[in-house]
């Protein structure tokens, strides 16, 4: 009876890996089928590099989008990972109960919110805050940057709090022993050993950071242009597809699907490069 029941739920669990894998072929295909050959239209290098988003001319170049795109997410990533990693180390080490209570249920709240609820925020107090600080329209790259670094917090916090508290309380105990303090035992000893989930929780909160689109598009400014300064108006690769799709059709419509295959690879090459430098360190 027990052999019948491991059987049916190994079929089950490879059925659903067959899905989950059948799924993501079938995005790629459809990506890649209709985004290719308005690539090949365009003219690669006119289409990746160039400079000018003009659809009604038939200029598609996305180079400022991914740019606007790759400034935003580090700016996320600056701001919010190691905030959400010092944040997941007070909540798994020094936090008292009571905090705790309350903390935890606040940080889960925070990965239910719907992103346009955050956008709004941002619309509402974000970006006065940026006019009274910087002047201008106060909606611009790093005004993005600020709010995609709170959006990822819970991811982070979440994830990291749970590989810290994975970690053997030996490490910690062991170093507390050898003399050192509670914060470097902390910091030297108990983080490193749980180096690979705190990366598999900045990946998510990267991939949530690139992926995001409505919020960005309430307080980003929407200017396909290269942006000069923190402050500059930009364009995401998210954004350019959300705003667009809806008129979109012939070769803008392939345009904007071979855009969300540009973000699908480059969202693959980021992932493949965290494997790869979160592999190294694990052979260390």
């Amino acid at each position: 009876m027990n052999k019948c029941k491991e059987k049916l739920m190994h079929g089950i669990f490879l059925v659903c890996a067959c899905i989950s894998a059948a799924a993501v072929a079938m995005i790629c295909f459809f990506l890649f089928a209709n985004g290719l050959p308005a690539i090949r239209e365009i003219g690669t290098a006119d289409f990746i590099f160039g400079q000018t988003w003009k659809p009604l001319e038939n200029k598609f170049g996305i180079f400022p989008m991914i740019i606007g795109s790759i400034y935003v997410t580090a700016g996320a990533i600056i701001i919010g990972v190691p905030t959400g990693i010092f944040c997941a180390v007070f909540m798994a080490k020094f936090c008292p109960e009571k905090i705790y209570r309350i903390m935890k249920p606040a940080v889960e709240l925070m990965a239910g919110i719907p992103s346009i609820v955050y956008g709004y925020f941002g619309l509402m107090a974000i970006v006065p805050a940026m006019q009274n600080i910087f002047g201008g329209s106060g909606k611009g790259m790093l005004t993005a940057s600020v709010l995609l670094g709170i959006m990822i917090l819970p991811t982070v916090i979440g994830v990291s709090e749970s590989a810290i508290r994975a970690v053997s309380d030996s490490y910690y105990e062991g170093s507390l022993a050898l003399g050192a303090t509670s914060e470097r035992s902390m910091f030297f000893v108990v983080l490193p050993a749980a180096k690979n989930g705190i990366m598999a929780g900045i990946i998510l909160g990267i991939g949530r950071a690139i992926g995001e689109t409505m919020a960005v598009v309430m307080v980003c400014g929407n200017q396909s242009i290269l942006p000069d300064k923190l402050t500059s108006g930009i364009r995401t690769l998210t954004a350019n597809i959300v705003l667009e799709m809806g008129y979109a059709a012939d070769l803008h419509r392939d345009a904007l699907i071979a855009t969300a295959g540009v973000l699908f690879v480059f969202i693959l090459i980021i992932n493949t490069l965290f494997s790869i430098l979160k592999n190294r360190s694990s052979d260390q």
